[in-house]
């Protein structure tokens, strides 16, 4: 074999061995993005350009849950300890709206402070992603999980849970997490019955799926607002967005609303303020 074949057969060989082990994805500039998506170790972080939120102020009937995320979401941009948050409870009642926002608002005076966002299929890596951050560690992320839950036999939780605070080098001090969730244990009841029925050990198989829930330090739970809190949220979009409606019409309308939908909430509200725009010809935004 020529030399000139052999080094046509070594580039071959090498061109398929890259194609089964790509190189890593780039790392991007955190300096220039506030919000970034975690898509896996194949295809890494990529930007946001523009990140679907509302103005802090317009979350309305959660003020309590509201005050302790931008209290605690503070206190990490600023260096100082915080915990990890678990948002939980009633649907369309800000849970995910809330933690973009309270970054949007706290980013504004501490830009080193970034938000990204992980889908629930790939908390598996979560320990890849953790590893990226920690190596930037003149940024703060608020690594965030919308809608997380685990059902059946699901033990991606335990990658979850080694994340958060297990592990020999635990969570890296540049991140916190956020994650919302319709459960408090982010298990359903008959999954955690039914180990309590059916392992060796009951308490044991029990503790070790509700503990997760155990890592987040603030548990802040959301529930099903009244009417009055309704007619707040309706109010407050429309005088921020500027519709041109008497207050009784307004909420006329707004009741009928909810009455069709089956549910006051704020993700109503906004599904209503959407509705009244158009039939006005008024653009949001």
């Amino acid at each position: 074999m020529s030399k000139s074949t052999e080094l046509a057969e070594l580039k071959r060989i090498s061109e398929a061995l890259s194609r089964l082990a790509p190189a890593p994805p780039a790392t991007p500039d955190f300096s220039k993005v506030a919000a970034l998506v975690w898509n896996g170790p194949q295809a890494g972080l990529a930007a946001v350009a523009k990140v679907n939120r509302v103005d802090v102020d317009l979350l309305k009937g959660i003020g309590q849950a509201k005050d302790t995320l931008l209290e605690n979401t503070t206190r990490f941009a600023k260096g100082l300890p915080a915990n990890n948050a678990l948002l939980w409870g009633a649907r369309g009642m800000g849970k995910s709206s809330l933690v973009k926002s309270a970054h949007a608002k706290i980013a504004k005076t501490v830009p080193a402070l970034k938000i990204i966002e992980i889908h629930r299929e790939d908390i598996n890596s979560l320990p890849q992603l953790m590893a990226i951050l920690r190596a930037a560690a003149k940024f703060r992320f608020i690594v965030f999980c919308d809608d997380l839950s685990f059902d059946g036999d699901d033990t991606s939780y335990k990658s979850l849970k080694a994340a958060l605070d297990g592990g020999l080098e635990g969570r890296p001090e540049n991140v916190l997490f956020y994650a919302t969730s319709n459960r408090r244990h982010l298990m359903p009841r008959d999954m955690i019955e039914n180990e309590r029925s059916t392992a060796i050990s009951p308490s044991e198989a029990v503790q070790e799926k509700v503990s997760l829930s155990d890592r987040f330090g603030l548990w802040l739970g959301f529930h099903n607002c009244s009417q009055d809190d309704y007619f707040d949220m309706v109010h407050g979009y429309a005088k921020h967005f500027g519709l041109k409606i008497a207050k009784e019409d307004l909420e006329h309308r707004a009741n009928e609303w909810s009455v069709t939908r089956g549910a006051r909430s704020g993700r109503v509200a906004w599904q209503f303020i959407q509705d009244v725009a158009g039939r006005l010809g008024h653009k949001l935004g």
